[in-house]
């Protein structure tokens, strides 16, 4: 039986950093294998599960589902006396990686921890302050000579950490931005397995998010969907966090800005309250720096919304989370598909219509 905190678990503890999603596209090959009809791709590497409809409509529609498969990540820029120093790959913040246990990708894996100076050798002053990343350094605990014949600058480092599980249905991780809505994705179709609908379904894993869009980009122009529903995190109530984000369990937090089409809003809140499945207002003007921004404007533009799960600690090795709003966006999503039939492409338009 599906449990989506077993396959959330199988999610973040791959290591994938931008531009080497490898791993997790074997991963999702095995788990998407059963649930959808086939199996596609573009030519950056997000891979793309489609779902063909259940009962056709005079024409074929595409929806397409994005979430990100990419984490943030180092690598390894120069080697000295066996310590090892980094490059950050993408959004990497040096405040939380003190003493994190990592992995080095070399020749084989070698476990290591991000080596910290004594506070009885630092000055006042530097106590104060928060090293550069450049001044992070990656012990392993090998002779620097053998150091050198395992690994090699360009290396990857990641987080490494299992999943932790907090009270209630709260749990932790690396990589919960943005592995948490690929297992939105899954349980999605996982519950279209028993239900009908008119649209072939295309869930994508992208590539590359992190440090661009680029995934995305690709993506959207390769599948070239009817509409999409990007999905993301959102940030989630904690200490320091601006008043209006989001509440743990409080359900996915909903998009509304000039980066999402009006009528798709509309009718997800539509489908959401009919199922009494709650959902957070997330307000976002302008530039939203997701998925949603590089599918919008793909080709001739394509109606788009983004649905998020709320979450603390972003960009940090203990992202939380609350497993029910995986669940109750997963459920959104479904019932949103199924409601998509061939008048859906016009009530989206955002044209007048011509006067006979």
């Amino acid at each position: 039986m599906y449990d989506p905190r077993d396959h959330l678990k199988r999610l973040v503890e791959t290591h994938a950093p931008s531009g080497y999603e490898a791993p997790v596209v074997e991963l999702l090959r095995e788990e998407w294998a059963e649930l959808v009809d086939e199996f596609d791709a573009d030519r950056l590497g997000s891979l793309i599960g489609v779902k063909r409809a259940t009962s056709q409509a005079a024409g074929r529609r595409k929806i397409m589902l994005a979430a990100h498969m990419d984490e943030i990540g180092l690598m390894v820029r120069e080697i000295e006396d066996g310590f090892i120093y980094v490059h950050r790959i993408s959004g990497i913040d040096p405040r939380v990686m003190l003493a994190q246990p990592v992995l080095v990708h070399g020749e084989r894996a070698l476990p290591g921890v991000v080596a910290t100076m004594p506070p009885h050798m630092l000055s006042a002053a530097a106590r104060k302050q928060f090293p550069p990343i450049d001044a992070l350094v990656v012990d392993v605990g090998l002779p620097a000579e053998e150091v050198e014949q395992i690994v090699r600058v360009g290396d990857l480092v990641t987080v490494e950490g299992p999943l932790i599980e907090l009270r209630g249905r709260k749990v932790a991780s690396k990589a919960m931005d943005d592995r948490a809505c690929i297992a939105v994705i899954t349980t999605c179709l996982q519950l279209l397995r028993n239900m009908r609908h008119s649209w072939d379904v295309f869930a994508t894993a992208t590539v590359q998010e992190e440090v661009g869009l680029r995934g995305a980009t690709t993506a959207a122009n390769h599948i070239e969907p009817d509409c999409a529903i990007a999905l993301d995190v959102g940030f989630a109530e904690q200490p320091g966090v601006a008043a209006g984000a989001g509440v743990l369990g409080g359900g996915p937090q909903m998009g509304i800005g000039a980066n999402f089409h009006p009528k798709m809003v509309d009718r997800l809140q539509q489908v959401a309250a009919y199922h009494d499945i709650p959902w957070q207002a997330d307000i976002m003007p302008a530039r939203t720096g997701t998925d949603a921004w590089a599918i919008q404007v793909s080709r001739s533009g394509v109606p788009t919304a983004l649905l998020s799960i709320p979450l603390r600690n972003i960009h940090s090795p203990v992202e939380t989370l609350d497993l029910k709003d995986i669940e109750r966006t997963g459920r959104l999503l479904a019932h949103f598909i199924c409601a998509l039939d061939e008048e859906t492409v016009e009530f989206l338009s955002l044209m007048p219509k011509e006067e006979a």
